[in-house]
């Protein structure tokens, strides 16, 4: 790992090789893989695994029940959600989300949980993801629908 920012909260974390944390990141309790990029401003949940040479742009949120596998983008400003009817008091329930090797999320999507990006995938930027994305589909738009395949 190496340790670009001066400002930085790491807490019982697995960090690969090769991989760059620049400043104001909170990282708690979480997996990240060999030769990723973690910019600025991003916090990374407990539980979350992010895979091998994946790029989470700054001010990026994903909190734990976050799933994402080798050689993912992750835009500015993306944040995933992880309870389906967060309250400020009571009982909360994580609800897993997988995003898939080789997707790309667009800058400020937002992700509901419980889906699962498939392979390949594209994220329109500003999208909001409540379903499925099928591999090699991009999607776009409020609710995210389907645009095209893309080609990787």
């Amino acid at each position: 790992m190496k340790l670009m920012g001066r400002y930085c909260r790491i807490d019982d974390c697995q960090i690969g090789e090769e991989t760059i944390i620049w400043d104001f990141v909170n990282l708690f309790g979480c997996r990240i893989g060999d030769g990723c990029r973690i910019g600025s401003h991003t916090e990374i949940g407990r539980g979350v695994v992010i895979g091998d040479r994946c790029k989470v742009e700054p001010y990026a949120f994903i909190p734990s029940g976050v799933r994402v596998e080798d050689e993912v983008f992750i835009g500015p400003h993306v944040s995933f959600t992880n309870d389906p009817l967060p309250r400020a008091v009571g009982d909360w329930e994580v609800v897993p989300t997988l995003v898939k090797r080789g997707a790309s999320i667009g800058a400020n999507s937002t992700i509901i949980c419980g889906v699962t990006i498939g392979e390949g995938a594209m994220v329109g930027a500003g999208s909001v993801v409540t379903r499925d994305v099928p591999p090699g589909t991009l999607v776009m738009g409020n609710p995210a629908r389907p645009v095209r395949s893309v080609v990787r």
